[in-house]
């Protein structure tokens, strides 16, 4: 199908004459330009039971910060299950505040915790800093689940973009070291490739949105010494898919990732895993966060919290419904 007219509508004010494209901006710049958007076309934020600020320490003395929310109608001594979420911003801009509404949206609709993890961007902290961020939410948070009040048998990675590359890597590298994995993955049209030659990389590589210098941006600061081919950047070149958790994987239809989100969950598939892919029509790179533009995102929003809840087996007494 074409272009959505509301993503129609938001690519007209992106791209209007004048206004310097994404990869012009300095970080700093980028990074507002990136808050601004979400604090534009974000949802309502909705009431949770609880919000904490989470720190967790590092073998340095400093600290990851996380943010955990409890959904509304749970109750203050229930074991929940948790999915912790890295968000999109091609590792190098946005944050737990951009990525509130979503974390509550999910939180609330899936009956989960969720620990939405502040970890490192670049260029300030390159790869690999984001990658030892993630995992090292993954252990705390599995080790930790008294002080959380959440079920460490129960815990699902998730992110879109960006986040969603993080938790693939770090389900991989569970994987790797013979441990447990987690139970769930939720990805919204995730980067599994740095250098990729099928053709929505062209198709769409300007006008919508997340275009060719963009991109380029993204790696050049993610990954200053250029090395594409390192799994932990690019999941799709690890030797085997195969072992992974069952997984949600969100594409968008006018994305240049989106051959690339089909092509790993095809992959997946083919290793004997249990991936399910859905390409939303007419959507652009971003759509999910943005629940006030697009309707679609509100939509993804509720299959995943629905995925969700089958996958980590919330009850009903958990949902705050018996």
């Amino acid at each position: 199908m074409p272009l959505t007219t509301e993503a129609r509508s938001l690519l007209d004010m992106a791209y209007r004459v004048g206004a310097p494209r994404f990869h012009e901006l300095s970080v700093a710049q980028a990074r507002r330009s990136f808050e601004k958007l979400h604090f534009v076309f974000r949802g309502e934020p909705p009431p949770v039971a609880s919000t904490a600020e989470v720190p967790i320490p590092r073998a340095d003395g400093s600290v990851l910060l996380a943010r955990l929310y409890r959904p509304l109608d749970s109750h203050p001594g229930d074991a929940l299950p948790v999915m912790i979420w890295f968000h999109g911003g091609g590792w190098c801009v946005g944050d737990v505040a951009s990525h509130d509404v979503s974390c509550r949206e999910l939180c609330n609709q899936s009956g989960c915790a969720v620990l939405s993890v502040d970890y490192r961007l670049a260029p300030e902290h390159p790869f690999p800093a984001a990658i030892h961020d993630a995992r090292l939410a993954f252990d705390w948070t599995a080790a930790h689940g008294g002080v959380l009040g959440i079920d460490p048998e129960r815990i699902a990675l998730g992110g879109d973009s960006a986040g969603g590359n993080l938790s693939i890597v770090t389900a991989l590298a569970l994987r790797d070291d013979g441990l447990r994995q987690p139970r769930f993955l939720l990805l919204v049209y995730p980067s599994t490739e740095m250098l990729s030659d099928r053709p929505s990389r062209e198709r769409y590589a300007e006008g919508y949105f997340l275009d060719r210098g963009t991109l380029a941006w993204f790696f050049n600061h993610y990954l200053p010494d250029g090395n594409t081919e390192d799994w932990r950047a690019s999941p799709m070149r690890a030797t085997s898919l195969a072992g992974l958790p069952p997984m949600l994987l969100f594409g968008a239809e006018f994305d240049p990732l989106v051959d690339d989100c089909a092509a790993f969950a095809a992959r997946v598939r083919a290793e004997g895993g249990d991936v399910e892919y859905e390409e939303v029509a007419g959507m652009i790179h971003g759509y999910f966060t943005l629940g006030k533009c697009f309707p679609e995102a509100r939509a993804s929003v509720s299959r995943a919290a629905w995925a969700l809840r089958q996958r980590l087996g919330v009850t009903t007494a958990e949902r705050g419904q018996d």
